[in-house]
């Protein structure tokens, strides 16, 4: 006593099946073997190599220049309570910009300087919450 499927049943199953079997043919290789290889080396280019931060220490910066590669960055450090309130004035904008330091929340930002072309800049930074001031020069080199 067979029971057979209502006709929209049996279409319905028979575009599954096709659909399924269509599925594994596309993900099998050509030739019906599968080729193992070694996965390649995931080795960046020596020039995709990030670089470290420049790390100037605002406690000592004053009155030095801070040389920084065109490519990095130069993370002001050394002030742990006030680091949200420091501001600067660049005397050439062109050569870098300024980037206050934040807390988000649930992390804490350096204030930084990031380089837009090579050149020599004169950098005033002033803190509105300790009064501190220095100035320095900033010198953006070519890339490394």
């Amino acid at each position: 006593m067979h029971r057979r499927l209502p006709r929209s049943r049996a279409v319905l199953a028979g575009i599954l099946i096709s659909s399924a079997a269509l599925g594994l043919a596309a993900c099998s290789g050509t030739g019906g073997t599968a080729a193992t290889t070694e996965p390649a080396s995931v080795t960046p280019a020596p020039s995709a190599q990030q670089l470290p931060p420049i790390m100037a220490d605002l406690k000592t910066v004053d009155g030095t220049t801070v040389s920084v590669p065109l490519d990095n960055v130069i993370v002001l450090t050394g002030d742990t309570a006030d680091f949200t309130h420091w501001t600067a004035k660049i005397e050439d904008p062109n050569i870098v910009s300024f980037t206050p330091g934040k807390d988000d929340g649930s992390a804490q930002f350096n204030p930084g300087l990031s380089p837009i072309t090579t050149g020599t800049t004169k950098v005033t930074m002033d803190n509105s919450a300790s009064g501190a001031h220095v100035a320095f020069t900033v010198e953006v080199t070519p890339k490394k």
